[in-house]
């Protein structure tokens, strides 16, 4: 047990009930910078930073009553002063008896993996389209800024709420998800967002599955594009086009009734020939009698 502890790679610290550190593995050296020789017998408390600092009362009563913390994030203090992230557990050592005689911690630094994660979340909040996930059961599990502002309502307010219950047509946003979970992606899919104030955004979305490690599928990816002024531009297109269309139906109409008063005409003047042709002929054979 003993060669396990110095071995691993997560820093183990053993403490006493009111905190007095009794135990400290090399990897707890590399962690916080001070030696085993520096940190055995003082309190734990020289690893939390101030802003941190009601934390230690609060896990040695939840220890002190058999419950077990696992990876809980927060940060903690190096002996140069400078800040990690990490994530600890925390149990109760115990004797034979079963009586709680000190605290086991385990941390394992997540600084690189929390930095990650905050640079992942800043290139979704920069996108300008709404970004959601949604589980299985058609629930929303995170949104953007983006979203929150197409919606009108508070990202803790639409975290857990029915995906569908923010468009136009609910039936047709279940199909939507409903499709992806069973194709694996939809491209360019039409729904209309409502404003919470009653304002209405035009999108297509993309949208696909993402799993786990294990191929797993864990719930739904989509991004919505706006697609409002695209929309009102082609309305105006095809208005413009009708207006033109039936500007050249009217000139054909009258085109129509102008080629037909031009032939009437010229069937009158013909009329109008034949009866002085008759006419004339009646006078030269009246002249003649």
């Amino acid at each position: 047990m003993a060669a396990i502890v110095e071995s691993s790679d997560d820093a183990i610290i053993g403490k006493t009930l009111d905190g007095r550190i009794t135990s400290w593995n090399p990897a707890a050296e590399k962690m916080y910078g001070y030696t085993k020789e520096e940190a055995i017998g003082r309190s734990v408390g020289l690893l939390i930073p101030p802003q941190r600092r009601d934390e230690l009362p609060e896990i040695i009563e939840r220890i002190g009553k058999g419950e077990r913390i696992q990876h809980y994030e927060t940060e903690r203090l190096r002996k140069d002063g400078s800040l990690i992230d990490v994530s600890i557990t925390v149990s109760a050592i115990r004797d034979t008896a079963g009586n709680i005689i000190g605290i086991s911690k385990i941390g394992r630094e997540i600084t690189g993996q929390r930095q990650a994660s905050q640079y992942a979340r800043s290139l979704i909040e920069a996108s300008v389209d709404p970004l959601v996930t949604i589980s299985p059961g058609g629930k929303i599990t995170d949104v953007n800024e983006a979203t929150v502002k197409v919606t009108g309502v508070p990202r803790e307010k639409l975290i857990g709420t029915d995906f569908s219950n923010y468009f136009t047509e609910p039936e047709k946003a279940r199909e939507g998800y409903r499709q992806v979970f069973s194709k694996g992606f939809v491209t360019d899919y039409p729904l209309t967002i409502r404003h919470r104030e009653g304002q209405l955004t035009d999108v297509l979305y993309n949208a696909s599955v993402y799993k786990d490690v294990g191929g797993n599928v864990l719930g739904v990816f989509a991004a919505a594009r706006d697609v409002t002024a695209q929309k009102k531009a082609e309305a105006e297109v095809a208005e413009q086009r009708a207006r033109e269309l039936e500007r050249l139906a009217e000139l054909e109409r009258f085109q129509k009734l102008t080629v037909g008063r031009e032939l009437k005409m010229i069937e009158l003047k013909k009329e109008i020939e034949e009866l002085k042709r008759q006419n004339e002929s009646f006078r030269s054979q009246a002249a003649q009698a």
